[in-house]
């Protein structure tokens, strides 16, 4: 079960309600995940819907739920505000930042967790990154940056290159990686040696950001020998195809999606995620 995951035997009898909270989400999966869970569960009456939320809107729409809510996802842009919100948070948010679960403890409160780390985490080993892997490649040093540097760091990674616009956009992720004790530099957003000696040296390059936003350093990338690319749609994203059709191991961001699901199912229901149905959901 996920760290903080509430324990067996607190599923409350009756129909319960989750969501997903962000903007947009009309293309969010997270409703067929959940779904497929609760229904394989045996959970009768729970549901699981996707609505619009500002982040802005989160604090209100959270307070206002009833009892009969267990939890929310949250996606951007609210993970900020979810994290403040909470009335608990686990350690590992509070060292990201960030939260994109909350959870409807027994007392009433809610606790924020980011189990977008254990989405990483699976997303590693699908791809099957060596136990002994020493270092990676970030392109992007936004929100998602930062739970990607925990689930490194947790890998044992301990060499980390960001690719980033500016070194003041990188900073939050350079100070998260200097708690986490991962050396870490930046490069520019541009073809050059710096980032394909980096790309040559890593065990693994994870972008994390959009899909046509790889276009101008794709030719550096190309090289790599194992990518993990966050995105889901539009699938393949350039950057897989290249790095793919270069003879490389390519993971997308469905199988981020599944592994942090399964996280938030445990959490919300107290019982194991079913992973076989909540995978064969995604096909």
């Amino acid at each position: 079960m996920a760290p903080g995951a509430a324990g067996p035997g607190i599923v409350r009898d009756g129909p319960r309600r989750a969501a997903v909270l962000g903007t947009p989400v009309g293309h969010s999966r997270s409703p067929d995940l959940h779904r497929a869970a609760y229904a394989a569960l045996g959970l009768d009456g729970w549901t699981y819907d996707a609505l619009e939320t500002t982040a802005e809107e989160l604090p209100s729409r959270v307070a206002a739920a009833g009892p009969e809510w267990a939890g929310f996802s949250v996606t951007m842009p609210g993970k900020i505000a979810a994290l403040e919100f909470a009335d608990e948070r686990t350690a590992r948010a509070e060292l990201i930042g960030s939260a994109n679960t909350l959870v409807r403890l027994p007392d009433g409160r809610w606790r924020a967790d980011c189990t977008d780390v254990d989405g990483m985490t699976g997303a590693l080993a699908e791809a099957r990154v060596p136990a002994d892997a020493s270092s990676a490649v970030i392109v992007g040093a936004g929100g998602t940056a930062l739970p990607t540097l925990a689930a490194l760091s947790e890998w044992g990674v301990g060499k980390v290159t960001i690719v980033a616009r500016s070194a003041a956009r990188a900073a939050g992720a350079v100070d998260l990686a200097g708690r986490l004790g991962v050396e870490c530099r930046v490069v520019g957003f541009e073809d050059g040696p710096p980032l394909r000696e980096a790309v040559d040296r890593a065990d693994v390059v994870v972008s994390t950001v959009p899909a046509g936003a790889t276009a101008p350093i794709v030719s550096s990338l190309r090289g790599a020998e194992r990518l993990v690319d966050v995105i889901y749609d539009p699938w393949p994203t350039p950057l897989a195809s290249a790095i793919r059709d270069a003879g490389g191991v390519v993971v997308g961001g469905l199988t981020m999606l599944l592994n942090q699901a399964y996280s938030q199912v445990e959490q919300f229901t107290g019982l194991p995620a079913p992973r076989a149905a909540m995978a064969a959901a995604l096909r």
